[in-house]
C-alpha cells in the first residue's frame, strides 16, 4: 500500500499510531519493507518521498534502536507517540533526530483521554506547550472538522502556540496571557483527524 500511494502521487505516508511491533508485523520487517517501497517510488517518480516510521516502543532503548535503524536505512522522518512514550523519551528522541538529520513527527495518541473531558484532565493547550519544550518537528493539531474536531478559534490558538515565537493574549483563541518563546524552536502544526 505504501508503494502504491507514493507511486500514485502522495508525497508522504505514515505508520498508524497503533502500528508498533505485533506478531503479524514486526517493526524491523516493516521498516525494511516500507523503505524498499519508499526508494522504489522515488526512483520511478524522480520525486522526494517519505514515510513516517513509528519508532514508539515500550522502552527508550528499543525506541532508540528503531530510530538508529531508520537513519541507517536513509529514511528522512520518523514518528513518536509522545504521550504514550513519555516526555523524557520524547526529548531523547528529539535530540537524536536533531543531531542526525531526521525529522520527528509527533503523534498525540491518547490525548482524547486527557484533554477531551471538560470536567477533568488537562487542556491540549498545555500538552502542546509541553511538547514544544520536549521537542519535535511537527505535531497533530486537530482540525475544525472531522473526528478531531475542535472550535475554530481554539484550534487556531493551538496553531499559534506551536509555531509562533511570541504569543499575544487572545481569549477568543484560548490564550490567556502573553508568552515569549524566545529562541525555543517552534513545532509545525499538522491538520489531522480526517
Amino acid at each position: 500500500a505504501v508503494y502504491e500511494c507514493l507511486r500514485g502521487g502522495l508525497d508522504f505516508t505514515k505508520d498508524d499510531e497503533n502500528v508498533n511491533s505485533q506478531p503479524f508485523m514486526r517493526w524491523r520487517d516493516r521498516f525494511l519493507f516500507v523503505t524498499e517501497a519508499l526508494f522504489k517510488s522515488q526512483q520511478e517518480t524522480s520525486e522526494v518521498k517519505g514515510h513516517y516510521l513509528n519508532a514508539t516502543a515500550g522502552n527508550c532503548d528499543e525506541m532508540m534502536k528503531r530510530a538508529r535503524l531508520a537513519k541507517e536505512l536513509g529514511v528522512p522522518i520518523i514518528m513518536h507517540d509522545y504521550l504514550t512514550g513519555g516526555f523524557t523519551a520524547n526529548t531523547s528522541l528529539a535530540q537524536y533526530c536533531r543531531d542526525n538529520g531526521l525529522l520527528l513527527h509527533i503523534h498525540r495518541a491518547m490525548h482524547g483521554v486527557i484533554d477531551r473531558q471538560r470536567n477533568h484532565g488537562m487542556h491540549f493547550r498545555v500538552l502542546a506547550k509541553a511538547l514544544r519544550l520536549s521537542g519535535g518537528d511537527h505535531l497533530h493539531s486537530g482540525t475544525v472538522v472531522g473526528k478531531l474536531e475542535g472550535e475554530r478559534e481554539i484550534t487556531l490558538g493551538f496553531v499559534d502556540l506551536m509555531r509562533d515565537d511570541f504569543i499575544s493574549k487572545d481569549r477568543r483563541r484560548g490564550i490567556y496571557f502573553e508568552q515569549d518563546w524566545c529562541s525555543m524552536p517552534g513545532v509545525f502544526p499538522v491538520a489531522s483527524g480526517g
